[in-house]
């Protein structure tokens, strides 16, 4: 035999090896693939029946914390508009016309005065409660109260003060120490029709 003929053969040889091999390799790539199909097919019915059973329960509890997040939010709101009814009520009690207004702290000063030469600071802006007012309330009652050049930072009323010790009768400190007691009415008279 030829050189040429044996290197004939040869090639032969591998070309009909080489597609044995080529055959053999994709039957098993169809064995791996129906397998691989089988597995993806069979993880997928799992994940499925199990994605029907836990399904109810994902909903169900998104629609409480969706519930729950609602409930918030109007609690939030609810307590947004009974804040706004106390600021309200302060605005309105610093806007009282001059009479009522002084009239009321006459009152309001009747109750906290306790030695009757205490000092009596008022808001920066007060124009209401001046030194003319507050002589006349001492000599009406027998006080010597005295109007300081200090401010006090309020937005109405005042604060009475002797030595360290100081009473503070603010509009704002009278709102809040009311608040506890009229939330209650507040929200009744506010959110009643809920």
């Amino acid at each position: 035999m030829a050189l040429a003929d044996i290197r004939k053969k040869i090639e032969q040889d591998a070309a009909g090896e080489a597609a044995k091999l080529l055959d053999e390799a994709r039957k098993q790539v169809g064995v791996l693939n129906a397998d691989a199909d089988a597995e993806i097919s069979k993880s997928k019915k799992y994940y499925d029946g199990l994605y029907a059973a836990e399904a109810p329960e994902v909903r169900r509890r998104a629609q409480i914390i969706a519930n729950l997040d609602v409930k918030k939010l109007r609690l939030g709101a609810k307590q947004e508009l009974i804040g706004r009814s106390f600021d309200g009520a302060l605005t309105r009690l610093c806007k009282l016309a001059g009479d009522k207004y002084l009239a009321f702290m006459e009152k309001l000063l009747d109750q906290a005065v306790s030695s009757g030469d205490e000092e009596l600071l008022v808001a920066a802006g007060e124009k209401r409660i001046d030194q003319a007012w507050l002589d006349k309330y001492n000599a009406s009652r027998g006080k010597k109260l005295t109007l300081s050049a200090e401010k006090a930072d309020i937005k109405g009323g005042f604060v009475l003060r002797k030595g360290r010790i100081s009473t503070n009768c603010s509009l704002e400190t009278l709102i809040h120490w009311l608040k506890d007691e009229l939330e209650s009415d507040v929200v009744k008279r506010l959110f009643d029709a809920e």
